[in-house]
């Protein structure tokens, strides 16, 4: 077993990370109150360990992407082979690398529907700004330069960059650097534990479908390129559509002759217990990005994946394509990622998620609907959620507004040696796809625990002015 690190080096590590370091979506001042960030210094299969030795449960998979989990030998193989062999090549000026020819290739057989080509990023926010940039060519190169809007949903995460945080929904990113950009709409997400409690699931789904098409005619039928949308919405809240819902919100796009994206950065590779959400929930896309489990984690690479239709016009009215990054297919990356699609297909996890593991953490979770503050849990292969409520058989938060009661207990979680993550007053979860029925066990043990230690806390919190 390591050894904790050096408490001196800790301190040293947390004070260069204040002196230098700026975390990503991070409050610098609670950075500062803190002493600086937890230094995470190693994993093992589904647990990570921070720099004062202190382990904890990985029930969010890092950030939505460690599917194979961690320590994986052969991932780590398959970058140093690449790095003797060839550690970087572009795929600008007409050329290419095997890896990266040989990972489009694996990744549209595991799409199909028509899904043939593959352009490689390194980020979801860049998969999305790829879609974003290749759409508005397409429609201008079809003949009709006006389809330029873009339509979304509030709630929806699509990346940090300009562009995808624009085409996301949350308010608290657009409030920064006066966004969304020009040209992006949104509309209901199809959340129903906050936006239709008491309907029927199936009719709130259908009107949250039909605010697709009342936008659409709002905006104009003509002006109106493509709708994005993650299968589940996941930094949304794990927010699982009523049933019907996508292939109704399919439909309305092909009325209209609009494309439809779906942003497959924390659905695909086996999440939802097939390699993409889309095919879950029985809908064609024209477009699909990804990223995430794509090498799960373990170098940074995404694609954006196009239907033939499209390529086809690319290839006879398109010209360049002026479009790309310095390390879009990078070989290595690439290589990572085809280790870890053969990983994924060998240990059949795709398979283990729809047969096995998902059902296993839906019935664990289960036995959450008698806890006082469980307002709803819900769960879909493994991605799954906890609703936090100050009256149960209501979905009224503490103190009156929403947000106040996820963290608290979040970090009763975090404490009791168990990583997940708060969104609004939902404690949510995405575990490594080897979650064993153990490691199951032990989150619902230790997020029940922490609910219960959590509770006079929350009730102490004074209602909104």
């Amino acid at each position: 077993m390591t050894k904790p690190m050096a408490a001196a080096d800790v301190a040293e590590l947390r004070r260069m990370d204040l002196a230098h370091h700026l975390p990503a979506h991070t409050d610098y001042q609670i950075q500062q109150q803190l002493g600086g960030s937890r230094i995470i210094v190693r994993a093992e299969g589904s647990t990570i360990e921070d720099a004062e030795g202190k382990k904890l449960l990985d029930a969010m998979a890092g950030l939505w992407c460690v599917n194979v989990g961690y320590g994986r030998k052969e991932l780590a193989q398959a970058a140093y082979d690449q790095m003797l062999e060839l550690p970087f090549y572009n795929t600008f000026f007409k050329t290419a690398t095997e890896p990266a020819v040989r990972l489009a290739h694996e990744i549209s057989q595991r799409l199909g529907h028509g899904l043939t080509h593959v352009f490689f990023n390194n980020s979801g926010s860049e998969s999305n700004d790829t879609a974003f940039r290749l759409v508005r060519h397409y429609w201008a190169l079809q003949g009709q330069p006006k389809r330029q809007v873009f339509i979304s949903r509030w709630n929806a995460y699509h990346g940090s960059t300009v562009a995808a945080a624009s085409l996301g929904g949350m308010k608290m990113m657009h409030a920064q650097g006066n966004l969304p950009i020009p040209g992006i709409e949104h509309v209901m997400q199809p959340y129903w534990f906050g936006d239709g409690f008491g309907e029927e699931p199936e009719s709130f789904g259908a009107r949250a479908a039909a605010a697709v098409e009342t936008r659409i005619l709002e905006v104009g039928p003509d002006n109106v390129a493509a709708f994005i949308g993650e299968p589940v919405q996941g930094a949304g809240g794990v927010i699982i559509p009523p049933s019907g819902y996508w292939k109704k919100v399919e439909a309305i796009c092909r009325k209209y002759g609009i494309l439809l994206i779906s942003d497959e950065v924390i659905c695909g590779f086996g999440r939802l217990g097939r390699w993409f959400g889309f095919q879950h929930f029985g809908f064609k896309p024209d477009i699909v990005s990804m990223a995430k489990g794509l090498s799960s984690g373990y170098l940074p690479i995404s694609a954006t994946a196009v239907s033939a239709p499209i390529v086809e016009t690319l290839r006879q009215k398109g010209g360049e394509f002026v479009h790309g990054y310095t390390y879009s297919g990078h070989p290595t990356a690439a290589a990572v990622a085809l280790k870890n699609l053969q990983i994924i297909s060998r240990e059949r996890l795709v398979e283990r998620v729809a047969e096995d593991a998902g059902p296993y953490l839906a019935n664990a979770l289960s036995r959450l609907n008698a806890h006082p503050l469980a307002g709803e849990v819900r769960s879909l292969g493994l991605i799954g959620a906890v609703e936090i409520v100050a009256r149960k058989g209501t979905n009224q938060r503490f103190g009156g507004k929403e947000g106040q009661a996820g963290p608290v207990v979040r970090d009763a979680c975090i404490r009791n040696g168990l990583m997940v993550r708060s969104i609004r007053d939902s404690i949510v979860m995405c575990p490594p796809l080897i979650f064993t029925h153990a490691e199951i066990d032990r989150l619902v043990d230790i997020l029940e625990r922490s609910m219960t230690e959590a509770a006079s806390k929350l009730r102490a919190i004074p209602a909104a002015a």
